[in-house]
């Protein structure tokens, strides 16, 4: 029931709050404090980068106060920001301050592309599994859908997915659904995998041919490791590739921020690049709703100016990464679990609990959530939209005495 104080549109999303199982609960285990706490798997904040990033913030950081510090991503932060993303994205065309807009977190940046991209009722469509929290940043402000074409795991990075899209996509015409983007998320969200050069190719003519955008959610392009997975792809970028020869500039579109590299997501520091004059002003015009703080853009234009530090940070979480990976690998090798192979990205693994599914269970996946909640350790079910029953996403950037506790759980 709607509370007649509400409008329309803000009685939906209050609604949606109410969904169970949309928001992980907080961890509340303490070797020390809380022994017996909850242990969650379900929320991905790299822990292994905190002590660097404070230690080096309380030694670096002058902060602003007023306006012009949070105006338009602050004084510093977007020359910056700029010369990072040259640096390891290795854009085919060297990316311009002209090109990029700053917000307050990647969430926001979604919504505001959205906004720009698309109208109420309008679609994006990807493929699946993917982080399913994307509906809420497209949906609860701008009221644009997400459409999911039929794909695995096993098939998502294949050239072939366009021929998903194109289902996709006479589906979505059925209906009456105008899709207006094609987005993906590289290295993807939950399977920790990148793209192979080639698939991103046919996205890109896929979307030029049918005129579609393409967004490209890129804010693990730091976060790519050596796993020892001898069929690990490489991290590609979409702007290192030559794309004017597959699509049209102005329908080419990343996002990034500091949230997932730099295991900084209280900063809320998000960016949007794009070549496309017009999307770039369309985000620009309501930039005032999506501004991040001072504090943050100080600190962030800090990080990211230094940049040896931030190289030193980088190779750094990458080899904690690794050993991370490889310990929480190692514990699901001996505990029998099937996961996914091929994983070189992210804070994630693809882990198989089907075994584990009651057949008696309406809804199977949630009932064994619910039992390994009671057991002291969180996994989220059926967030990312898997075809594949039994499925989760495992989290593992924590230190390996609370993964192995949590495991053993």
């Amino acid at each position: 029931m709607l509370d007649p104080l509400l409008s329309l549109r803000s009685g939906t999303t209050v609604a949606s709050l109410n969904r169970p199982w949309r928001f992980a609960p907080k961890q509340t285990y303490d070797l020390q404090a809380n022994p017996k706490g909850l242990i969650s798997f379900g929320t991905a904040e790299n822990h292994l980068a905190t002590d660097e990033l404070v230690e080096f913030a309380q030694k670096n950081v002058d902060s602003y106060f007023l306006y012009r510090g949070a105006t338009a991503g602050g004084p510093d932060l977007p020359q910056a920001l700029v010369a990072h993303l040259n640096e390891y994205l290795k854009p085919y065309k060297l990316i311009h301050v002209q090109d990029v807009q700053i917000a307050n977190s990647a969430s926001a940046m979604h919504d505001a592309l959205a906004w720009a991209l698309a109208d109420k009722g309008d679609a994006f469509l990807t493929s699946r599994p993917v982080y399913g929290r994307f509906e809420l940043d497209f949906f609860n402000k701008s009221g644009v859908q997400v459409e999911y074409a039929d794909t695995t795991a096993q098939d998502c990075f294949d050239e072939t997915v366009v021929e998903k899209f194109a289902k996709a996509l006479q589906s979505c015409e059925a209906r009456g659904v105008k899709v207006k983007t094609i987005f993906i998320v590289n290295p993807n969200n939950p399977l920790g995998k990148c793209y192979p050069r080639k698939t991103l190719v046919e996205i890109m003519k896929f979307c030029n041919q049918n005129r579609l955008h393409l967004f490209s959610d890129e804010i693990y392009a730091c976060s790519v490791f050596d796993s020892g997975e001898p069929t690990a792809v490489p991290f590609t970028s979409v702007l290192s590739l030559d794309t004017d020869q597959y699509i049209d500039p102005c329908l080419l579109h990343v996002t990034w921020g500091l949230s997932k590299d730099f295991g900084a997501a209280g900063l809320r520091i998000g960016a949007l690049i794009s070549r496309s004059p017009s999307v770039i002003k369309a985000v620009e015009s309501v930039a005032r709703f999506h501004n991040a703080a001072a504090p943050s853009l100080s600190i962030g234009a800090a990080m990211l100016s230094d940049r040896e530090w931030c190289r030193s940070f980088v190779d750094s979480s990458r080899h904690k990464l690794a050993a991370a990976y490889r310990h929480v690998t190692r514990g699901l090798d001996q505990m029998g679990i099937e996961y996914l192979r091929g994983t070189n990205a992210g804070f994630f693994v693809w882990i198989n609990l089907s075994p584990y599914l009651s057949e008696k269970e309406r809804f199977p996946e949630f009932a064994l959530a619910t039992q390994l909640q009671r057991c002291g350790v969180f996994l989220h079910p059926k967030e990312e939209h898997s075809l594949e029953a039994g499925w989760f996403r495992l989290v593992y950037v924590q230190d390996s005495e609370t993964m192995t506790e949590g495991l053993k759980r």
